[in-house]
C-alpha cells in the first residue's frame, strides 16, 4: 500500500479489525500482523495502528508480521466445521462458477438457480471482506432454493480471486485497496449480466451485503437504478448527498450492538424519510455486527432467522411482483 490514502472503505475494514480486538475476538498480535499486511510494512503498519488508537511500536509490529496467520483470529465457526445449510450438491439446484466479463478483468462470482424455473428474479448477493467465501456461497443458494436466481460476485477477482489466498487477511487487505468506484463497477457489471440471461426474469434485479458487503449494497444502490429491492445488513452509510438518486426499496438491517456502525443509523433514516425512498430499518435487541454469519463469532440465531424471513418477503414484494 505503501504511502498512498487509505479509501473510507479501506478504513472501515481497518477499523473492524480495531473493533475485534477491542472486543477480545482478535489477539493482539494478530491484530498488528494483519495491520502491518494492509499497510505494506511494519514502519507504516505501526502509524496506521496509532490512528486506530492502538500504540505500537514499529519493532513490535515487525516481529508479528513475521508470525504465521491466526493465532488469535475472529472468524472461528461457533459450530466447529462449515456446515451448509444448502448442501452445494442439492439436486434442485444448478450451480456453478463463471466469469461476468468487465472489460480486460472479468469477475469471478458463483451463480445458483433452481432446477425446473423456467424465469426467476435475480439476486446479487455481496460478500463480507473475506471475499466469496463457503459462507456466501451458501447464502447464494439459500436465494436459489426461495426461486431466485442467485449471483455471488468475488470483488477480489483482479487479484485471482479469493481461493487464490491461504490468508483471509490477505484478502480483506486486496479489498480495503481496491478503489471503491472499481469496487462497484464491479457489482454493477454483475447486474448487467444477470439482467441479460435469459432465465432471469424481467430486467430489474434485487442485492444483498454483509459487512463490507452492507456498505457496497448501499453505494451501488445510489448508483443502480435497476435495483427494485436491497438489503444491507449492518453497513457503513453511502453518501448522504447521493440517497435521493436511490430507486429500490431498502431493508436495512442493524444489530444493536453494534455501536460503530449503528451510529449512522439516523443521518441514513433521516435522510431516506427526506427522499421519499421505500424503506424499512430493522434493529435486532442482542445482537451484534455480523449476526447473520452462522460461521462467525456473533451469529444469532434468533436474529438471523428473523432477518432471513423479512428479507425473502421484502424481496417478494418489492423484487419478484416487478418483475
Amino acid at each position: 500500500m505503501g504511502g498512498a490514502a487509505v479509501t473510507d472503505l479501506g478504513r472501515y475494514l481497518i477499523e473492524e479489525w480495531a473493533q475485534e480486538y477491542r472486543e477480545g475476538l482478535l489477539a493482539r498480535r494478530e491484530l498488528l500482523r494483519r495491520i502491518a499486511l494492509f499497510a505494506g510494512g511494519a514502519a507504516l503498519g505501526a502509524q496506521m495502528l496509532h490512528t486506530l488508537g492502538v500504540a505500537a511500536s514499529a519493532e513490535e509490529v515487525a516481529e508479528a508480521a513475521s508470525a504465521l496467520p491466526g493465532a488469535g483470529a475472529s472468524g472461528a465457526s461457533p459450530r466447529g466445521a462449515f456446515a451448509p445449510v444448502v448442501p452445494p450438491d442439492d439436486a434442485g439446484l444448478d450451480a456453478r462458477m463463471l466469469t461476468v466479463p468487465m472489460g480486460a478483468a472479468p469477475v469471478i462470482g458463483y451463480l445458483v438457480q433452481p432446477r425446473g424455473v423456467g424465469r426467476a428474479p435475480g439476486v446479487l448477493v455481496i460478500h463480507e471482506n473475506r471475499g466469496l467465501v463457503d459462507h456466501i456461497k451458501d447464502v447464494a443458494r439459500r436465494f436459489a432454493k426461495a426461486g431466485y436466481l442467485a449471483l455471488a460476485p468475488d470483488l477480489a477477482s483482479p487479484a485471482g480471486g479469493t481461493e487464490r489466498f491461504s490468508d483471509p487477511a490477505e484478502v480483506t487487505a486486496v479489498l480495503g485497496r481496491t478503489p471503491p468506484d472499481q469496487l462497484v463497477a464491479m457489482l454493477e457489471a454483475a447486474v448487467r449480466y444477470l439482467q441479460r440471461l435469459p432465465a432471469v426474469q424481467g430486467q430489474r434485479v434485487g442485492a444483498i451485503g454483509f459487512c463490507f458487503g452492507g456498505g457496497l449494497a448501499w453505494r451501488l444502490a445510489t448508483q443502480e437504478a435497476d435495483l427494485a429491492a436491497v438489503a444491507p445488513f449492518y453497513g457503513v452509510n453511502p453518501s448522504l448527498a447521493d440517497v435521493p438518486r436511490i430507486r429500490a426499496a431498502i431493508l436495512a438491517i442493524y444489530g444493536a450492538l453494534d455501536q460503530r456502525i449503528d451510529a449512522g443509523i439516523p443521518a441514513i433514516r433521516q435522510a431516506l424519510e427526506q427522499a421519499r425512498i421505500v424503506h424499512e430499518i430493522v434493529v435486532y435487541p442482542g445482537a451484534n455486527h455480523a449476526f447473520f454469519n452462522d460461521t462467525g463469532p456473533n451469529y444469532n440465531a434468533q436474529a438471523a432467522q428473523d432477518a432471513w424471513g423479512r428479507v425473502i418477503a421484502w424481496f417478494q414484494k418489492y423484487l419478484a411482483r416487478s418483475s
